[in-house]
């Protein structure tokens, strides 16, 4: 649910925009309030989970999504849809960092890498199949069914979690809940995404300012907070052990994650807009256009995570990186009465095969980058940062490059705009596929031994599954599998 929610409302938008009468700054609002709840809170769901319980938290969670869809879907105005998304972000933040550990908890080790791969290829299949599942629903019976589509599914989901997941905590977890730490992080995220969407407004510059002062201020004070507590003891464990970036690699895979997601994050929310406004593609063609990306996905994901633990993760992830800038470089092609097989058909091929080389090396690497202490908070971080790399895309891109106010309702200008964003999200990813060149350790992935020699390389698990390794002494149980333990 979470991942189809961040993929089928942008299909969404232009009908959203004609009914609601709203801005480009009303739809970012409605993308980006979803995001800023959810990568704001999700590192504090997963630790709610460890000590109140994770069915439980995950089970609030899915109930809470559900009726944030209803309120989504009832919203009479733009504003209401905002504040609806933005509690439709915090179920999401339950829900999901309690979806991976209770896999973790509930599956012997031998069971536990199909079970992982799983999770990760209908995660992703769920994302890829959004924009075409909420183009139908759009043109079949109109943008409310997309929110109104969770509810058999969270209905699904708590029946089949009450009737088989076993209930899991952390037995070590100790100490108050950092509410501090994550009403930072929030205030942070909020206060930057506001000023960089209502920047280009013609008023309020008073308020973008304070805005952007509070959010800067906010992530300092952050910074400042979650230090000390993870340097000093302290009753409240910090949201954000800042030791785990001790790691070069950690650090630079984070640097690396936040450029890729960010670049097409950005393109992808003004993609479908383009399609529509610009091309003139229905709902469903605008949907279904992006669909190869699934096929490919699905088709080398695996066989690229497999390449990585065998050969190393640098030159694999710089060709990804690189290739994903060349799809959307050839996205400028895309303008008015474009041709799906000549014009948008060629980008997403070259996108999709990029795309799916890319991603399982970049997860592996984040974990493998991390003491095993933290594989818990690198994951969780991971994530924080892909989806805040997308939330401050979507806020800032079309502000960068010229578009603002109702200019989605203007093609030539909107085209113009849309031209100037491919080329910028280009360059980020060659910037991204520079530093991996340059800085990502090709032995990361490695037990020992040289690449390329089959059998030193890691079996037990696939890429993106957590490696079973003995517990360090104080390590945190939240970090490590039940069965390790």
């Amino acid at each position: 649910m979470v991942l189809l929610d961040s993929t089928v409302v942008n299909v969404a938008l232009p009908t959203i925009g004609r009914e609601l009468n709203a801005s480009l700054a009303g739809l970012q609002w409605t993308v980006t309030g979803y995001t800023l709840s959810l990568a704001g809170l999700i590192l504090l769901g997963g630790s709610l989970g460890d000590r109140a319980g994770r069915r439980r938290v995950f089970l609030i969670g899915v109930v809470w999504f559900a009726l944030a869809s209803v309120l989504c879907a009832a919203a009479p105005n733009i504003a209401v849809l905002i504040a609806a998304r933005v509690l439709q972000g915090i179920g999401g933040a339950l829900l999901t960092p309690g979806s991976l550990a209770i896999i973790q908890a509930s599956f012997a080790p031998d069971e536990r890498p199909r079970a992982v791969g799983a999770w990760s290829g209908l995660g992703g299949v769920a994302a890829a199949i959004g924009p075409v599942l909420g183009g139908w629903l759009v043109q079949a019976g109109g943008w409310r069914w997309v929110f109104l589509l969770n509810l058999p599914l969270a209905a699904a989901v708590v029946v089949v979690t009450l009737r088989h997941v076993p209930e899991t905590k952390d037995p070590m977890a100790q100490g108050r809940f950092d509410v501090t730490g994550a009403g930072l992080a929030a205030l942070a995220l909020a206060g930057i995404t506001y000023a960089l969407i209502e920047a280009t407004e013609p008023t309020g510059i008073t308020g973008v300012i304070a805005a952007a002062v509070i959010g800067v201020a906010a992530a300092v004070v952050f910074v400042v907070v979650e230090r000390r507590r993870t340097r000093a003891p302290d009753p409240t464990p910090p949201m954000l052990p800042l030791d785990v970036f001790a790691s070069r690699q950690f650090t630079m895979i984070n640097v690396i994650t936040f450029l890729v997601y960010g670049a097409f994050g950005g393109l992808l929310f003004l993609l479908v807009l383009q399609l529509q406004v610009v091309a003139g593609f229905s709902p469903v063609a605008a949907g279904s256009a992006l669909l190869p990306v699934t096929f490919f996905m699905l088709l080398l994901s695996a066989r690229s995570g497999a390449l990585a633990q065998r050969f190393g993760p640098r030159w694999l992830m710089t060709g990804g990186i690189t290739g994903v800038a060349i799809g959307m470089a050839l996205m400028s092609r895309i303008g008015a009465h474009a041709s799906y097989l000549t014009d948008v058909l060629p980008a997403v091929i070259v996108f999709g095969l990029g795309l799916s080389v890319t991603v399982a090396p970049l997860t592996a690497t984040v974990l493998a980058s991390a003491d095993v202490r933290h594989a818990g908070v690198a994951s969780g971080v991971n994530n924080a940062v892909a989806r805040a790399a997308g939330l401050v895309a979507v806020a800032a891109l079309p502000a960068a490059v010229g578009l603002t106010g109702a200019s989605y309702h203007e093609p030539a200008r909107f085209s113009q705009g849309f031209d100037r964003a491919t080329l910028a999200s280009a360059v980020l990813l060659l910037i991204a596929a520079a530093l991996t060149a340059a800085f990502i350790d090709n032995t990361v992935l490695w037990t020992g031994g040289r690449p390329g020699t089959p059998s030193e390389a890691p079996t037990c698990c696939p890429v993106g599954a957590p490696q079973l390794q003995p517990v360090p002494r104080g390590a945190s149980a939240s970090r490590v599998p039940s069965e390790t333990r």
